[in-house]
């Protein structure tokens, strides 16, 4: 039966899911930060046809065809402004192409058709893929003229959506007493808790994780904040990270990891933390970092299009969309070894995340748990019953 099941097509994933809003390869950081502002989503697809070639025509791959390279989101762009050669000089790479940002794994993304099987585009995820770019019924006839850096439409009228992790689990749940009893299983008997986890320091500079937020935002989990006895105190979420703007990359150049979890609280930095943050930045000399803090005046925009809001704005300038997305808090998400299965995979899709915490009963970290883990267990169960 929950092969049967199984053998729903992708199509039936993407009702209600919105097109993928576009950049191109060519674009720069600077563009992206702009369309990021202007996106209802935390994120952007890059392609590598351009929709404002000369004339309107559209510019392909060697191929004849408009291929989605990956994602980017905020969290892309403020790990590369932390890199040790931007750090002195941002502005700079604000300038750098957008796809210096893409990760250099192959398969992350993958496009399928619409007729693919759900049982296909499950084992193409657990093979690595995290986001299946899906063709959709376009509402446009034709080409509008005029396309603007941030569009939906590609070669041909064409038009996608993306079938990530958190598509499927939530679709499974919708049916999930086709895999009884394997949902009310405990963690801990499936043996799914992951040990492997990325952790920094509560007093550890907050610089420090950098590679590890950006291995956290690749593998869809966070990093762990915790204290010298290994007490789970929060996290540095990408999800978090991602509905922030530029600005937060000054505060992980200066601040450490306990005080960058309170700066990118839902609310705001405290004053008093900005401040600190101010003055630190000034005591290291980092005038390119006070400079996106909008500390300093720049009279040259790294934005390619002179219609682009300004790339040196005031902390938290996101677009008047802003006030509409989830915002999430530096509190960490969760569970305990005996929390069952189907409960954890609720607790993470409320929480619009991918994986949940394991603490014990003194809050101690003992793992994590992801959708990834989640997935390869119903995997297996449709293995067995076959």
């Amino acid at each position: 039966m929950a092969v049967s099941f199984l053998s729903n097509e992708v199509s039936d994933l993407c009702l209600g899911k919105p097109p993928l809003k576009s950049l191109p390869k060519s674009a720069t950081i600077g563009d992206a930060i702009s369309a990021l502002k202007r996106c209802e989503e935390n994120y952007l697809s890059v392609w590598n046809c351009d929709h404002r070639s000369p004339e309107n025509k559209i510019s392909v791959s060697d191929s004849g065809e408009c291929l989605c390279l990956g994602k980017i989101c905020m969290v892309d762009i403020v790990c590369y402004l932390c890199r040790e050669e931007n750090i002195l000089s941002p502005a700079i790479a604000l300038r750098s192409p957008v796809s210096v940002l893409l990760p250099e794994v192959p398969g992350l993304v993958r496009h399928v058709e619409r007729h693919c099987s759900l049982l296909e585009a499950l084992d193409l995820i657990l093979e690595g893929t995290q986001n299946l770019i899906v063709p959709i019924q376009s509402k446009r006839k034709k080409l509008l003229k005029n396309h603007s850096i941030l569009n939906p439409t590609h070669a041909n009228g064409h038009e996608f959506c993306c079938l990530t992790q958190e598509d499927v689990v939530r679709f499974l749940l919708n049916c999930i007493g086709v895999f009884s009893p394997i949902p009310a299983l405990s963690i801990e008997s499936l043996s799914i808790i992951r040990t492997d986890i990325l952790a920094v320091g509560y007093h550890d500079s907050a610089l420090s994780a950098v590679d590890s937020i950006s291995l956290a935002l690749s593998e869809q989990t966070s990093v762990a904040v915790i204290s010298p006895d290994g007490t789970l105190i929060g996290e540095i979420s990408p999800v978090t990270l991602s509905v922030c703007d530029e600005t937060v990359a000054p505060a992980i150049t200066a601040l450490s990891a306990g005080e960058l979890m309170a700066y990118i609280d839902c609310g705001g930095p405290p004053e008093d933390l900005v401040r600190t943050l101010k003055l630190r930045l000034k005591e290291g000399n980092l005038e390119g970092m006070l400079e996106i803090l909008g500390e300093i005046s720049n009279s040259n925009s790294s934005s390619s299009s002179s219609e682009d809001e300004s790339l040196i704005p005031t902390k938290y300038s996101r677009a008047s969309s802003y006030s509409a997305r989830m915002v999430r808090r530096a509190e960490a998400i969760v569970c305990h070894p005996g929390s069952s299965l189907v409960a954890v995979m609720i607790q993470a899709l409320a929480h619009r995340v991918n994986y949940v915490w394991v603490i014990d009963e003194v809050d101690i970290l003992v793992g994590v748990v992801t959708f990834s883990d989640v997935l390869k267990v119903f995997r297996e169960h449709l293995e067995s019953s076959e």
